[in-house]
């Protein structure tokens, strides 16, 4: 085989790498990979008017549904991290989990994970489409970084106050014993004669704050580093490199900054499990965080960090291959 007939394969594996990270750094709103903070995309006027929207959403469910049962593993290893209050390494909680409920225990918490997709998915985009409408009034035009960042913020808000008590609900799962509840049904009931229905709403306000860096953060880092390197290199548009990088740096420094508020928010989640191993612990935002701080030390604040990035590759990849054969059954065409 010739060296240019080599070259021809490379430029072509370059060209669909680079439809495909573009394909989903226009799809990661609503294509869901396990993380609820990020601002949704705007769907185009045709796509609003032919109801080819909620075929996106649908498709973006049915993915996010499969990445999330695929990655659940490591999802449940990382809320068991965030509530351990000294430094436990991911093989001691595999073991554990192992031992204390089987197989089929890496998956607690998964179910209530998958049905909350829909709901949520859907009050964000109605959200989102409300504040836009009031930003814009009846212009036509597109919204700029602040008006998306604000309109996502805002939609991100009223969705995650809604579903929030499934978010709840999912942490208590996932750090059942076995045999403590036997559904989601009975988990809420006991929770709710046990703690009251304050419960379902501790963590609230650590969560809400995290919309603001995680968002704000990944939307202003990539744009900004987009635009620098095309004023710098004079191009119409970056390569996938470019791309890959500044989607990894923006995805990233918007994980790492709001992370400790999404720790602070299991721990108030499961602040009566922790409780029942230490009468002492603080029950709310301020004082978890000093309590962390005190105890633990910054690093305290990022336990469970590192199954949470080792999930974010095989979740997109899983996440890209369903949704495009979702979205064919249902009509959409991903280009």
């Amino acid at each position: 085989m010739s060296f240019g007939h080599h070259l021809n394969h490379v430029a072509v594996a370059g060209d669909v790498l680079e439809d495909m990270f573009i394909i989903f750094r226009e799809l990661t709103s609503y294509l869901d990979i396990g993380e609820d903070m990020n601002v949704p995309d705007d769907f185009t006027q045709s796509e609003m008017q032919s109801g080819m929207w909620w075929r996106h959403l649908a498709a973006g469910g049915i993915a996010g549904a499969v990445s999330r049962t695929c990655t659940a593993p490591l999802d449940r290893i990382k809320v068991f991290l965030q509530v351990q209050p000294h430094k436990t390494r991911i093989s001691d909680c595999f073991k554990y989990m192992m031992k204390e409920g089987g197989l089929q225990s890496f998956w607690r918490g998964n179910g209530i994970n998958v049905l909350k997709i829909a709901p949520e998915s859907a009050i964000k985009f109605a959200a989102y489409e409300k504040v836009k409408r009031l930003l814009r009034g009846d212009e036509k035009r597109q919204m700029t970084i602040y008006e998306r960042f604000l309109a996502g913020a805002c939609a991100g808000g009223v969705s995650q106050t809604i579903i929030y008590p499934m978010e709840v609900l999912k942490t208590r799962l996932a750090l059942r014993k076995t045999g403590q509840y036997y559904g989601i049904l009975d988990a809420a009931k006991k929770i709710y004669v046990n703690e009251g229905v304050r419960s379902f709403y501790r963590g609230y306000i650590p969560n809400i704050l995290g919309i603001v860096p995680y968002a704000g953060i990944d939307l202003a880092v990539y744009e900004t580093l987009k635009k620098k390197y095309l004023s710098t290199h004079n191009k119409e548009e970056p390569s996938f490199l470019v791309l890959l990088a500044c989607g990894s740096i923006s995805s990233t420094l918007g994980q790492v900054c709001s992370y400790p508020l999404a720790l602070v928010r299991t721990r108030l989640q499961a602040q009566a499990v922790v409780n029942n191993k230490n009468s002492q612990m603080p029950t709310n935002m301020h004082g978890v965080f000093s309590h962390i701080l005190k105890n633990e030390g910054v690093m305290g604040l990022y336990r469970g960090i590192t199954p949470n990035f080792i999930k974010v590759l095989p979740a997109v990849s899983i996440s890209y291959v369903v949704y495009e054969y979702s979205s064919r059954a249902l009509g959409v065409n991903m280009t």
